[in-house]
C-alpha cells in the first residue's frame, strides 16, 4: 500500500532536517528519507554556526534527528530512486527498497558531492590537513605552512583568500600553465606574499599520519603542513531532472532555478541547501530549509482553505 504524507523531504542533512523541524512543528505529516551520506562527514568539526561552533557534524545531525522526532516527523534510512507528479500535481515517490510513498509536496535536500583532484594522498587526507574552505577550517590551522593545489586559474582566488590565515602560502600550479594567470592575479599574489610554484604535483608527503610536504613530478619536495584544494562540486540533481525542473548552468555545476523561498519551476517541488546552490554552508543550509518548510506550510494551508471555501 502507498504510504501518504503531506511532505516528503529527500535528504536528512542540515537543510532537510531544518525543513522537517518547521513542518513537524506546524503539525504536518512529514517524512525524511535519508541516505546518510552527508557532505561534511570527513570533517571532525563544523564552524561558523553561532552557538554550535566546533560541534562534530555527526553530533549535530544526531541532535537534529532527535528534535524532529519530538514533533512526530518520521525518519527513514533509504534512497529515493524515482518520483513522478500525478494528475493532481502531487508526487508518487519510490524508494530503493520498493516502498511506494505519496506526498503533496516534495523537498529535495540531497546536496552535492565533492570530486577531489586525483593526486595521491588528497582523498585520504581530506577533512584533516587537506581542506577546501578557510572559513570552515582556517582558524584551526592558522599560521601554518599552507599549500594550495591549483586545478583551474580560479585557484588563484583560493590562494589569496587563505593568505588571510597564514603568511606562508605556496600556490602549486599543478596542471595550470603560468601563462594562464592574469597579470592582475600575479600582482595580487605578489602583494599577498604567495609563492607560485609551477610543475605538476605527483603526491603528498605524509609522515606519522600528518601532512609534511608536497612532492612534484620532477622529484622536488616542498615542506607544507596544510593543503587547500578546490573540489569539483557535483550537484545531486537527478530528482530535479526527472521531474522536469528548469536548471541553471553555473561555473560550479547545474542547479535548479528557484525563487527566494526555494520553490523550483515545478509546482510543489522545493530545493534546500546545496541541492539549490553551491555556496551554502551549514548555517545557510539551515536557513534555506527553514524558509522552505515555512513556505510549504503556508501554501498547503491556503490551498486547503481555498478548497473548503469553494464547497
Amino acid at each position: 500500500m502507498t504510504e501518504k504524507y503531506e511532505v516528503i523531504v529527500v535528504g536528512g542533512g542540515t537543510a532537510g532536517l531544518s525543513a522537517a523541524l518547521v513542518l513537524g512543528r506546524a503539525r504536518r505529516r512529514t517524512l525524511v528519507v535519508d541516505a546518510c551520506e552527508p557532505r561534511n562527514a570527513p570533517a571532525a568539526h563544523m564552524h561558523g554556526y553561532l552557538s554550535r561552533d566546533g560541534m562534530p557534524p555527526a553530533e549535530f545531525l544526531a541532535v537534529g534527528r532527535e528534535e524532529i522526532a519530538r514533533y512526530g516527523v518520521e525518519l527513514r534510512r533509504g534512497r529515493v530512486v524515482d518520483a513522478v507528479r500525478d494528475a493532481h500535481g502531487e508526487f508518487e515517490v519510490t524508494l530503493a527498497e520498493g516502498a511506494a510513498l505519496h506526498a503533496r509536496r516534495l523537498v529535495v535536500a540531497t546536496g552535492l558531492k565533492d570530486e577531489l583532484p586525483t593526486v595521491p594522498g588528497v582523498a585520504e587526507r581530506f577533512g584533516h590537513d587537506v581542506l577546501h574552505c578557510p572559513y570552515c577550517h582556517g582558524w584551526e590551522v592558522r599560521d601554518r605552512a599552507f599549500g594550495v593545489l591549483a586545478s583551474t586559474p580560479m585557484s588563484v582566488h583560493q590562494a589569496l583568500m587563505v593568505s588571510q590565515w597564514s603568511k606562508d602560502v605556496t600556490l602549486f600550479l599543478h596542471t595550470v600553465a603560468e601563462d594562464e594567470l592574469a597579470t592582475e592575479d600575479l600582482r595580487r599574489l605578489a602583494a599577498a606574499g604567495v609563492a607560485v610554484v609551477p610543475g605538476e604535483v605527483a603526491e603528498l608527503v605524509v609522515d606519522d599520519d600528518r601532512l609534511t610536504g608536497v612532492r612534484l613530478a620532477d622529484g622536488t619536495a616542498h615542506d607544507r603542513s596544510v593543503l587547500f584544494v578546490a573540489p569539483r562540486p557535483v550537484p545531486q540533481i537527478g530528482m530535479f531532472e526527472r521531474l522536469g525542473a528548469e536548471l541553471n548552468e553555473t561555473p560550479f555545476g547545474s542547479y535548479p532555478v528557484v525563487d527566494e523561498r526555494g520553490q523550483t519551476t515545478v509546482p510543489g517541488l522545493w530545493a534546500a541547501g546545496n541541492a539549490g546552490g553551491f555556496a551554502e554552508q551549514v548555517v545557510n543550509a539551515a536557513s534555506r530549509g527553514y524558509r522552505a518548510g515555512a513556505a510549504i506550510n503556508g501554501e498547503l494551508l491556503m490551498t486547503d482553505l481555498d478548497a473548503i471555501a469553494r464547497v
